[in-house]
């Protein structure tokens, strides 16, 4: 499972190491894609094959079935992640994350999330005044 917060550099040829305690879990080779809140999603190909399938599964005959598969699936890249535990960022992802040198990597069960710090910083203080209204809305659903 993968959860957890760790800082890291993403250094001038847009290389990041992911955390330590994730390499084991993520194996050689991972899928970076397109995020949802100005971040990048992270997946191992096993759980990339299970969002690939669903997101190929969709209806094609609406728009935003359409947007969603173009969006998640049509920026994808495969990655290596090499000896020491990098991978490489590619420049229209680094771009669309808006990423500088301070990144943030966040475990959420079965991806990683690679955001800009100050982007992080910003959501993460906005999500932490609404946690109240969220269990709210959660419990509502049954989910706590």
């Amino acid at each position: 499972m993968l959860i957890g917060t760790h800082k890291h550099i993403l250094d001038s040829k847009k290389r990041v190491s992911l955390p330590a305690r994730f390499r084991k879990e993520m194996g050689n080779e991972v899928v970076i894609t397109h995020g949802l809140d100005s971040c990048l999603f992270v997946y191992t190909i096993s759980e990339w094959e299970k969002v690939a399938e669903k997101l190929s599964g969709m209806s094609m005959g609406t728009t935003d079935s359409r947007s969603i598969n173009r969006f998640m699936l049509g920026g994808a890249t495969l990655t290596e992640i090499d000896s020491i535990g990098r991978i490489l960022v590619p420049e229209f992802l680094k771009e669309f994350a808006g990423l500088q040198e301070k990144v943030v990597i966040i475990g959420v069960h079965s991806r990683l999330e690679i955001w800009d710090e100050e982007k992080w910083k910003t959501y993460s203080r906005e999500t932490e005044m609404q946690a109240d209204k969220l269990a709210q809305k959660l419990g509502e659903l049954g989910v706590m």
